[in-house]
């Protein structure tokens, strides 16, 4: 994948991330499901909305395409990544060749009237397209429907190192007084922790690598810290625009967010990492039409013309646009799916014991998450734990 495309699909996350309501709910969001759309919609587009879109997709909108076909190939050749683009149109709809010919392995298909039908036809897309975990198209098909693009990715990866479940009590916190489920994990690389002095302030970041070449990123920020905050400069961080303090040189007392640095017994000699986080599960919706401005959508959005002359030969506005997503954190792995549409209306006994360094990481109260591919840095998917 280029450099430039990663960078861009990034600067889209940040965008929604910046976006999002600060009202402390759970959310999960893929960048990366809507950025191939958005290319393919502005390879298609007139006008204002071509100039908005490619705005949005920070790319030359006669670039965008061409990149987005990049894009979609790097991520099939990720391991435990799986994508698709889907397009169905109205039988008497007709569309131009050349956009058509360059959806990559796109599924095409037609309406057939019956609305149910239809809709099962794309619930069913959705779902095979996702191993399960999306088991339905976010978007509406009815009569004024003139066509659905639609993106489905699903990623999965094992720890490399596994967590061991347990429940624990928070004491502090919003989440005071509850017994969660929490996975813990001990390791001597403390480098995979770090602090990084941001605009929302310090930022712990836990990285957890997954055999696949996807990682996911722990980010916890200050008390009080809201998604949009914390998602940002996570963000921030993973673009090397924030420098980040690894573990193995943080002083000793709490270098950062839900961190203490000490001495303790060790039955070996090797410093200890030791992680206490929840394990979650996540699911929502998103109307993309809601932040029309953040997707370059204002101006394709109105009903009163066209604005797609290269998609069609009708007249055709961007009438719908939404995005189902989901993301799981266990013991074992990590799994996340997302489908996005635009309807067009258009851890033995001990022996000797040592004195060793010990960071410990609990993470006990909301905080965000990326999911990265590790060579590329880019973010398959983004979210916010305000429930554990």
């Amino acid at each position: 994948m280029r450099v430039s495309t990663v960078r861009a699909v990034n600067r889209l996350a940040a965008r929604w991330a910046d976006a999002l309501p600060s009202d402390g709910r759970d959310t999960v969001l893929s960048a990366t499901g809507v950025w191939p759309l958005l290319a393919f919609l502005a390879d298609g587009a007139a006008g204002p909305a071509r100039d908005e879109l490619e705005d949005a997709l920070g790319l030359p909108a006669d670039r965008a395409a061409e990149a987005a076909r990049q894009l979609l190939a790097g991520l099939a050749a990720i391991p435990g990544v799986a994508s698709a683009v889907g397009l169905w149109a109205r039988p008497d709809l007709e569309l131009r060749a050349p956009w058509v010919a360059g959806l990559p392995d796109a599924t095409l298909g037609r309406f057939t009237g019956d609305a149910s039908a239809d809709r099962k036809a794309l619930d069913a897309w959705a779902a095979a397209c996702t191993e399960g975990l999306i088991p339905a198209m976010p978007v509406t098909v009815d009569e004024e429907t003139e066509l659905v693009l639609a993106s489905a990715q699903a990623v999965r990866t094992t720890w490399l190192r596994p967590f061991w479940e347990g429940r624990t009590e928070v004491a502090h916190g919003p989440w005071a007084g509850r017994t969660l489920p929490f996975l813990h994990r001990t390791t001597s690389l403390l480098d995979r922790v770090g602090v990084a002095e941001t605009a929302a302030g310090p930022l712990t970041v836990l990285k957890v690598l997954g055999a696949t070449g996807v990682d996911v990123h722990l980010l916890l920020g200050t008390e009080g810290a809201g998604s949009t905050d914390v998602l940002r400069a996570g963000l921030d961080v993973l673009g090397g625009g924030r420098p980040l303090v690894t573990g193995d040189r943080f002083p000793s007392g709490a270098p950062g967010p839900g961190l203490r640095v000490d001495t303790v017994r060790s039955t070996g000699r090797d410093p200890r990492l030791s992680v206490s986080t929840p394990a979650f599960s996540l699911a929502a919706e998103h109307d993309l039409l809601a932040h029309r401005e953040v997707f370059g959508l204002t101006t394709a959005t109105d009903r009163g013309r066209g604005h797609f002359p290269g998609i069609g030969e009708e007249p055709l506005a961007i009438g719908e646009g939404r995005q189902s997503a989901t993301a799981r954190f266990d013991a074992e792995g990590f799994a996340a799916a997302s489908v996005t549409a635009f309807g067009a209306v258009g851890g033995a006994a001990p022996r000797t014991t040592y004195r060793v360094r010990r960071v410990a990481l609990t993470i006990d109260r909301p905080f965000g998450f990326l999911a990265v591919h590790r060579t590329s840095r880019l973010v398959l998917t983004a979210g916010w734990v305000a429930r554990a």
